[in-house]
This record gives structure tokens, C-alpha cells and sequence, in this order.
């Protein structure tokens, strides 16, 4: 590619807010899929080889948001949970179309669609739409982190979120997520370690964890067996709110298939008693 040519493409290339905008117009044909389907007495319910579960929801959101990319980003690559990978570029959508599908097929109202872009294998923009809640976050790299509340008048009431400005786990309030995530991962002596060293934990589950993280409310959330499209979302939100991400071993980004989120302050500290010696 030439120079004339690069500058060319480079000017023809979708700004972060523009990604963004599509980001949350693609996060209101999700909702509107999901949100019918869930709770429905003929929602169709399989399970996976790896033994989780799939809804016939879970395959409608992930179809929608792959035919609006289609037509809003046609030279983008797209990474979804249930129909992996289409199309080569160094820009890559990474959708999980319901993170917390166990929850969704129970009836339980903690699941959402998690949207991300990916940019030469950074998360530059995030969306976490979590319609049974009445609650959506977003996030792009420069752009802020943002929610929306039903409490505090839904849609229209727009606020800027912040992760909390505690320096010392004694302090801390933190969610685990599976205390059979960690045993499975052989870190139940790093959790009580851990458990011992700050004020208060939860195990709120999903990705509400790591948004509270992102609002305040948490100062850490951390759990393993988690794929690149459970993350990618999560972390331009995480990071635009002032906190931090990594895998359980300190590496950025949604590949080491862990996940640490803090308010930045106690990462360190955290990485010190969570990661082996």
C-alpha cells in the first residue's frame, strides 16, 4: 500500500465515535431480540460439547449483530461465541451475544450483550446491554465510560461512571464470581488469602461485576475459564473509568483466559496475592 494510498484510507476509516454509535445501535437490535425471547415458555435450549448451554436466543442476537456489521462494516472480521470466526482484518468485532446464558434459560436477569472492537488486538470500544436489569455501559479508548439507569430515567439519563478511588484492600469490596472457578483452577488458598485481606466479598457473577468495578461500587472482580468474547467488551468500559484489566497473571488484554478488573489503585496488590509464585 502506498503512502498517498494509506493517508487515503486512513481519512476513509470510521472514527471510534462513529464505531461506538454503531456499537449501540447494533446493542438496541440485541436488546430487542433477547428481550423477547427471555422468559419465553417456547425458548429452545441445547447444550454445547463443552457442556454449556445454548439458546435459540443467544444464535438469533449473535445473527443480528452479524447482518448489521455486514452492512455498517463489511471489511471488518467478526468473532462470535456461537459462530466463531468470518472475515481477515486488523479491525475485529467480538461479540458474546448473551454472557450469562445460564442465567438468561432460568430466568434470572443478570446476563447482557457484550459488543466490542478489537484494533490489531486492542478493545477500543465496549458495550455491555443488559436489558432485564434496565442498565447499558459503554465505553471507547479517549471517548469516557458511560451507563444508563432505568431508575435514573432509562435511556435518556446518560452518566459519566468512575471506578473508586480506594487505595487500600482493607477497604475493598470484591466479587469472585465462581468459588468453583477458582478450585477448578487450583487458587482456592490465592481466594482466601485474598478474602482475608479485604473488607468485604460477593460473587455477583457476569459481567455485573466488572461493571460495578467500573461504577464504584467494587473495587475488584476476578475469575478464569473465560474466553476473549466473555472480556473484550468489558475492558474499554473498565479502563475508560479510570480502572485496570488483565489476566490473573498480569498480561492486558481478553487472550490469557483469566480476568482481573480493579479500580487501578490495588492491582498490584491484588496481582501479588492472586498470581502463583
Amino acid at each position: 500500500m502506498t503512502d498517498s494510498t494509506s493517508a487515503a484510507f486512513a481519512a476513509s476509516a470510521p472514527s471510534l465515535a462513529d464505531d461506538l454509535s454503531l456499537a449501540l445501535r447494533l446493542a438496541d437490535l440485541a436488546d430487542a431480540v433477547s428481550r423477547d425471547r427471555f422468559r419465553s415458555n417456547d425458548l429452545e435450549v441445547t447444550t454445547k460439547p463443552d457442556m454449556t448451554p445454548v439458546s435459540d436466543a443467544d444464535k438469533a442476537v449473535e445473527q443480528a449483530i452479524r447482518a448489521g456489521l455486514a452492512s455498517e462494516r463489511p471489511g471488518d472480521s467478526v468473532f462470535g461465541e456461537e459462530f466463531g470466526t468470518e472475515g481477515e482484518s486488523d479491525r475485529q468485532w467480538i461479540i458474546d451475544p448473551i454472557d450469562g446464558t445460564a442465567n438468561y434459560v432460568r430466568g434470572v436477569p443478570v446476563w447482557a450483550t457484550l459488543i466490542a472492537l478489537v484494533v490489531d488486538g486492542v478493545p477500543l470500544v465496549g458495550v455491555v446491554s443488559s436489558p432485564a436489569l434496565g442498565r447499558r455501559w459503554w465505553g471507547a479508548r479517549g471517548l469516557g465510560a458511560f451507563t444508563t439507569d432505568a431508575l435514573d430515567g432509562g435511556t435518556d439519563a446518560v452518566r459519566a461512571i468512575r471506578a473508586s478511588g480506594i487505595a487500600d484492600l482493607a477497604d475493598a469490596s470484591i466479587s469472585y464470581n465462581s468459588f468453583k472457578g477458582w478450585d477448578e483452577e487450583g487458587r482456592l488458598p490465592e481466594l482466601t488469602a485474598l478474602a482475608r485481606a479485604v473488607w468485604r466479598t460477593r460473587a455477583y457473577g457476569e459481567m455485573w461485576s466488572y461493571m460495578m468495578v467500573a461504577e464504584g461500587q467494587l473495587e475488584v472482580a476476578a475469575e478464569f475459564d473465560l474466553q476473549p468474547y466473555d472480556m473484550a467488551a468489558l475492558i474499554p468500559i473498565i479502563e475508560e473509568a479510570g480502572g485496570r484489566f488483565s489476566s490473573a497473571e498480569g498480561s492486558p488484554g481478553p487472550w490469557g483466559g483469566s480476568a482481573l478488573a480493579t479500580n487501578g489503585l490495588l492491582h498490584e496488590a491484588v496481582l501479588g496475592i492472586i498470581r502463583p509464585a
